[in-house]
C-alpha cells in the first residue's frame, strides 16, 4: 500500500485535499491558489471531460469566475442571455411572462447572465488550477477522520493524508457519509432528460438568446442556446415511474421524450424531434443539513446541499462555496477547524433557502390546468424576477466571508 504525501504546499503549509474535480472542487482549488494556499485535487474520472450539457451562469457566479482570471476563455463560447424566465403555456406556447435581461442585468448586478455547456465552464475554472495539483483516476472508497484531519483510501489500495479535507464529491459523497449521519439520498419521483440540437436543425423560435421554460401538467421543458450559439440545449422533467438510474451516461430515445410531451404545442415537439439521443437520469433529493463542517473536514456543492435544477443555481452555489471557503481558510490560517465553521456559518442558510425554493418549483411548474394553475400564471405575469431575486444575484460570496471574519 502506498501513501501519497500531498505535499504540493510549502513544507510548513497544511495538506489541503479536495475530493472531487467537478466545478465546485476546481473552483475551491482555484480560489485557494489565488489566496496563496495550495491543495491536491483527487478525481475519480480518468480525465476531466465534457460530461453533462447546458447550464445557466448567473451574475453571482460570473463575478467570481472573473476574479479567477479566466473569464475571457469562458466568454468565447458562453451565450449572453437577452431574455430570461420566458414561461410558455404547454398546449399553445402562449407567453406567460418574459424578462428582458440585456442592460438591466449589468445595471443591477454588474454582470450579465450567460448560458453555457458545462464543459466550457469547467474548463474556465480548471484554468485557474495548477495542473500539478490534479490527481485523476483516483476513486476514494473510505475516509477516516481523526483529530488532525483525515486519511483517504482509494480503490487501488493507495492512501493519502489530509490536514484539511474538502468533500466536493457529489450527492453520494464519501466525505459526507463519514461525517454526517444523513442516510442515503432519496428518489424524488422525477426524472430528467437532456438533449442537444444542432442550431441549424432547431426551429427559429429556439435560436434566440433566450431561456425558455414550457410548463404544463406533470412536466416542464427548458431550452436555450449553448456552445457559442452552435447548439440548443434541452432539459426536460417528468414523472420517473419506476425509473431509478442516476448516471449521466444513461440514454433514452427521442420517441420516449416525445411521448412525455404528447399533445403539447407542435413547435415544441418539432424541437424535440431534432434532438440527438437524449440522456435520462432520476433526480435525487436530500433534506438540508444543519451542519456540514466537522473538525478539519467540510463539504461543498452537491455533497453539502444537492438541489433540484429548477432554480438554475447548482453550479453557481458550488462556485460560491469554493470562493467563501478559500477566503475563510486564508484569513484564519492558525485554526482550520474554526475557519471551516465560519465557512459553514456564512453559507448554510443561503444554500438551504435555495434548496427549499428549488424543491417548491417541482410542484409549481407542474400544476394541472385549473384554479391553481391560473393563479400561478397571473403571478408570473405580474412578477419581476430579476429584481425580486436581488438577494440571489447581487450576493458576493467572498465579501460575505470577509465580513464574517472581521
Amino acid at each position: 500500500m502506498s501513501t501519497e504525501t500531498n505535499r504540493t504546499a510549502e513544507p510548513d503549509g497544511p495538506r489541503i485535499v479536495i475530493l472531487g474535480g467537478g466545478i465546485g472542487g476546481l473552483a475551491a482549488a482555484g480560489f485557494l491558489h489565488r489566496a496563496g494556499l495550495t491543495a491536491t485535487v483527487y478525481e475519480q474520472a480518468p480525465e476531466l471531460g465534457a460530461v453533462g450539457a447546458g447550464l445557466v451562469v448567473s451574475p453571482n457566479a460570473v463575478r467570481l469566475i472573473r476574479r479567477l482570471g479566466h473569464i475571457d476563455a469562458f466568454l468565447e463560447t458562453a451565450v449572453p442571455l437577452d431574455v430570461g424566465w420566458e414561461f410558455r403555456r404547454w398546449e399553445d406556447g402562449a407567453v406567460l411572462s418574459s424578462e428582458q435581461l440585456t442592460g438591466r442585468c449589468e445595471e443591477l448586478y454588474g454582470e450579465r447572465t450567460y448560458v453555457a455547456h458545462r464543459a466550457d465552464l469547467l474548463d474556465a475554472v480548471k484554468a485557474a488550477v495548477p495542473s500539478e495539483w490534479l490527481r485523476l483516476g483516483k476513486r476514494c472508497v473510505e475516509v477516516q477522520p481523526h483529530d488532525n484531519g483525515a486519511r483517504l483510501t482509494f480503490d487501488d489500495g493507495s492512501t493519502a493524508d489530509a490536514d484539511i479535507l474538502i468533500g466536493a464529491d457529489g450527492v453520494h459523497s464519501v466525505v459526507r457519509n463519514a461525517i454526517a449521519d444523513s442516510g442515503p439520498a432519496e428518489y424524488s419521483g422525477l426524472c430528467a432528460y437532456r438533449a442537444i440540437v444542432p442550431m441549424e436543425d432547431a426551429p427559429e423560435f429556439a435560436r434566440r438568446a433566450a431561456q425558455t421554460l414550457w410548463i404544463g401538467p406533470d412536466h416542464h421543458l427548458v431550452h436555450y442556446p449553448i456552445s457559442g450559439g452552435t447548439a440548443v440545449n434541452i432539459v426536460a422533467f417528468g414523472p420517473a415511474g419506476d425509473f431509478t438510474a442516476e448516471s449521466w451516461s444513461t440514454k433514452s430515445t427521442v420517441d420516449e421524450l416525445l411521448a412525455e410531451f404528447d399533445g403539447w404545442d407542435p413547435r415544441l415537439t418539432e424541437l424535440i424531434r431534432a434532438a440527438g439521443t437524449p440522456g435520462r437520469w432520476a433526480l435525487l433529493d436530500r433534506e438540508p443539513l444543519t451542519q456540514w463542517s466537522y473538525g478539519r473536514l467540510t463539504l461543498l456543492g452537491d455533497a453539502a446541499h444537492p438541489m433540484f435544477p429548477f432554480f438554475a443555481q447548482g453550479a453557481a452555489q458550488a462556485i460560491e462555496d469554493g470562493a467563501a471557503l478559500a477566503q475563510c481558510l486564508a484569513d484564519d490560517p492558525e485554526d482550520p477547524a474554526r475557519a471551516l465553521r465560519t465557512y459553514e456559518k456564512v453559507r448554510i442558510s443561503r444554500t438551504t433557502k435555495i434548496q427549499q425554493l428549488s424543491r417548491a418549483r417541482k410542484h409549481i411548474n407542474h400544476l394541472p390546468d385549473g384554479p391553481d394553475q391560473r393563479e400561478r400564471d397571473d403571478t408570473l405575469a405580474q412578477g419581476d424576477p430579476l429584481v425580486s431575486n436581488g438577494w440571489l444575484y447581487g450576493h458576493d460570496a467572498e465579501l460575505a466571508a470577509k465580513e464574517a471574519l472581521v
